[in-house]
């Protein structure tokens, strides 16, 4: 690994270890084994460091949640016949990943205050909408490219609030497969 990999893994280590709001910027390239400066040469700043270091962290956690769920979900069904049931695996992914989406809500009120952070945010974002849509067309194969991207979009952006949801009120009542099922069906006016 060269010194950026090691400083993201420094990071994620020591955030994981002291919490986001203990973390320096020495301690991270302590345990990175580099000098200070390796931080603002890679990273412009500490604070952009943890940002990416935190987004792909969890974003590789909860991503391989999403994968799994939309995988289960369409084993030997149409893409409209597991609309419903994927849902319901994000639902299970939000509640599984508890910490880590703690974590990435700490981080994303750090993110909206650094115009920096918010440039990297949109790039991992859109890089999550790829990965996504191509894990769709591959469970998916008849979806043109425009579709999967667009059921991508709607996946991560549902996960989004279900994970906010479920952040902030557990045993509140959330959107379920069956729930959005009914909504969909009501707005094609069926």
């Amino acid at each position: 690994m060269g010194n950026r990999e090691d400083l993201l893994a420094a990071a994620k280590k020591v955030i994981l270890e002291r919490g986001l709001a203990k973390v320096t910027a020495r301690d991270i390239a302590g345990v990175a084994g580099v000098s200070l400066a390796a931080i603002g040469y890679h990273f412009g700043s500490k604070d952009r460091l943890i940002s990416e270091a935190i987004t792909m962290s969890v974003g590789s956690d909860i991503g391989d949640g999403m994968d799994e769920a939309i995988r289960a979900a369409g084993e030997g069904r149409a893409l409209s016949e597991s609309f419903a049931p994927t849902l319901n695996g994000l639902v299970d992914v939000a509640f599984r990943y508890r910490e880590q989406l703690l974590l990435s809500l700490e981080n994303g009120l750090r993110i909206a205050r650094s115009p920096d952070s918010q440039a990297f945010l949109a790039e991992a974002t859109s890089e999550a909408y790829a990965e996504l849509a191509g894990l769709l067309r591959e469970v998916y194969p008849d979806l043109s490219d425009a579709q999967a991207r667009a059921v991508a979009k709607l996946y991560f952006v549902l996960f989004q609030g279900i994970a906010m949801l479920a952040l902030l009120e557990p045993d509140g009542e959330l959107l379920l497969g069956d729930d959005l099922a009914v909504a969909l069906s009501a707005l094609q006016g069926k």
